[in-house]
């Protein structure tokens, strides 16, 4: 694991905060919340927009022995060096939908990936690494209940992370708006879908909707998509995981982009 991902410590992290370097989220080690020095940091992350989390114990230790080996027998220098707290660094800048929109302005049919409320870094990781290898121009992701842009999500994306543009937004409905303002078609997976994944519906700018594991496009989010695609099943099993959903979309999108390019 790469240390220059995370900072940890009290003094550091407020440190980090009133210095302005780009922190993601911060872990606070459950039962921690109300020790001495945290009060400074809670203040400088709310000022800087910045998610402090109460962590689970047992996971925060796990972490600790990532960043600072297994210490010495009996005595827990890991918690010492960290004090219950470890800020996570976003090695990547996030942008404006704006400025998403204005890079891909002078691409043929773009496409942004939109993900409404994926939550694990793994699954943010490999769609990222999909719609990278794809041709996909962007990325947009909400600001709630979604996964942090951590390390492991960064690891999980084999770095597309670090060269696709990512934006986060807060209201996803008024941002699938101004995508549709800007020429977009909004494109949403949902295994009830009215058209199937092949259709040949993408020889425009798409912005494709990946809906949240488990759950799904909320009601609000369906409701502004131009299409529904699904994906045929033929298993017991009646749905695919998230980033796998995206993959096929994807290169299903790449297929006739470049069956396109040869007609």
């Amino acid at each position: 694991m790469d240390n220059n991902n995370y900072i940890y410590g009290k003094n550091a992290v407020a440190e980090a905060l009133e210095a302005g370097k780009p922190i993601e989220k911060i872990l606070v080690c459950f039962g921690n919340q109300a020790v001495g020095g945290m009060s400074r940091i809670y203040k400088l992350a709310k000022d800087a927009g910045v998610a402090c989390v109460s962590y689970d114990k047992r996971k925060f230790m796990a972490l600790e022995k990532e960043l600072c080996g297994k210490g010495s027998e009996g005595n827990d220098t890991n918690a010492l060096k960290t004090q219950g707290v470890i800020a996570m660094v976003r090695t990547f800048d996030i942008l404006e939908v704006d400025a998403v929109i204005s890079i891909l302005g002078e691409e043929v049919n773009p496409v942004i990936v939109v993900l409404d409320e994926i939550a694990d870094p793994h699954n943010l990781g490999a769609i990222a690494r999909s719609a990278e290898c794809a041709g996909a121009g962007g990325l947009i992701i909400t600001e709630r209940n979604s996964a942090p842009l951590s390390p492991a999500a960064v690891k999980a994306s084999a770095g597309a992370l670090e060269h696709i543009p990512v934006a986060k937004v807060g209201n996803l409905a008024n941002t699938l708006e101004k995508l549709k303002a800007a020429g977009y078609w909004i494109v949403g997976t949902d295994g009830a879908g009215d058209r199937d994944y092949t259709d040949d519906i993408y020889d425009r700018p798409i912005a494709l909707v990946i809906g949240s594991e488990g759950k799904g496009m909320r009601p609000l989010i369906e409701k502004h998509c131009d299409y529904l695609v699904r994906i045929p099943m033929r298993g017991k099993i009646n749905s695919l995981n998230a980033s796998v959903s995206a993959g096929v979309v994807l290169f299903e999108m790449l297929r006739q982009k470049m069956a396109r390019s040869k007609a």
